[in-house]
């Protein structure tokens, strides 16, 4: 009966891997990053030489083709040493694995293998200034002229934009509301494409995050993923395992706070006597345990239902991300409290991740808009 529940020898080889790369190429750099919002673009890099900038790609396209519950364990791994790294990978992966799944023959020919390898580093462009939730909203238009199409809009928010090579983005090329849209792949240096200023922000300050700006911006016909008006379905495809990740980078970070916090609890004295010792602190040190392997254990089982294409994935995928990054940011919010004056400091790397994995709950489809899914979902059957 336990075997379903642990991981497999292949499964922990991975989770070692990602482990080890992440305590000898993040952990030691990452408060550095954060100081100077440093994008590390080559450490995000060798991660496409242990086969992470293809994840869940299929092998015909060079990717490692693993499931979701092994990506999970990989944004996980590298979450704790920083999550604005992890989550830069997934949005990679999120991009990359939509060109190969949804994507003609020539797409993926001539984008894949640079992705695949991470030579290149690729954007997911689907939000914008008037529509965040409400994805479907969205007016960046594509018009069709010839052999191309001329774009007009801004997208917001847009992680790696300017610093990435190649940006997944969705337009509108029709005027239904969600089939009317459609997925191009657009290159950096497209002519009428430009980036607006990176933006300042609480944290995840390790990864740019900027306007993309189209201005009678020409894009071939031949660089549109799948049919025109499929384009809101795929991004909504990608969405699923995208959550996924950003719930393993929230178990990631609280992983690593709550290791923290048992160790300085252990070595902290007050009242002559080391906090460790007082019961106050072992409860708040066990919950934080508890809500941390629930929440785990809920973002396995979705990873499982969404590898297997189950009908309830995108239902299991809303409720693992809302409950791992709300249970993730309290974790880590407890730590700090753990920590007491010493966490609010950035010498300790708690403050840290108390605002990286602040905006986990908002990114990916915000927390409400997970319970919306969800709501919907339990009200339908």
């Amino acid at each position: 009966m336990t075997g379903q529940f642990q991981l497999t020898d292949d499964q922990l080889a991975i989770q070692e891997m990602a482990q080890r790369f992440t305590a000898d190429n993040i952990t030691p750099f990452a408060a550095e990053w954060d100081e100077k919002s440093h994008f590390p673009r080559d450490v995000i890099q060798r991660t496409g030489e242990l086969g992470f900038g293809a994840i869940y790609v299929s092998e015909e396209s060079g990717g490692i083709n693993l499931g979701r519950l092994e990506a999970a364990l990989i944004m996980e791994a590298m979450a704790y040493g920083c999550p604005a790294t992890s989550a830069y990978v997934s949005i990679h992966n999120m991009a990359t694995w939509m060109i190969d799944r949804f994507g003609g023959d020539d797409v993926k020919q001539r984008f894949l293998p640079q992705l695949v390898t991470m030579e290149k580093i690729a954007s997911y462009a689907l939000t914008e200034p008037g529509s965040g939730s409400d994805a479907a909203g969205l007016k960046t238009t594509a018009v069709l002229d010839g052999d191309h199409y001329v774009l007009n809009g801004t997208k917001q928010f847009i992680s790696g934009s300017g610093f990435n090579d190649i940006y997944v983005v969705m337009v509108r090329t029709g005027e239904h509301k969600s089939q009317g849209i459609s997925c191009l792949v657009i290159e950096k240096d497209t002519p009428g494409l430009s980036f607006g200023k990176p933006e300042k922000k609480l944290g995840w300050n390790a990864s740019p995050t900027a306007q993309l700006i189209f201005e009678d911006c020409r894009v071939p016909v031949a660089n549109r993923v799948g049919p025109e008006g499929d384009g809101f379905r795929y991004a909504m495809a990608g969405l699923d395992g995208g959550r996924l990740n950003i719930g393993a980078c929230s178990l990631g970070g609280a992983q690593r706070c709550l290791d923290e916090a048992v160790k300085y609890t252990k070595e902290r004295q007050q009242f002559g006597q080391p906090i460790a010792d007082f019961q106050n602190t072992q409860f708040m040190l066990a919950d934080m345990a508890t809500d941390l392997e629930a929440a785990r254990a809920l973002l396995y089982l979705a990873a499982a239902k969404v590898t297997d294409n189950a009908p309830d994935k995108s239902k299991f995928s809303a409720m693992a991300k809302r409950l791992a990054t709300d249970s993730g940011s309290k974790i880590v919010n407890d730590a700090l409290q753990l920590f007491g004056g010493y966490g609010y400091l950035k010498e300790y790397p708690i403050e840290r991740f108390w605002r990286d994995l602040r905006v986990h709950s908002i990114l990916e489809g915000t927390n409400q808009v997970m319970r919306m899914i969800v709501g919907r979902e339990m009200l339908r059957q």
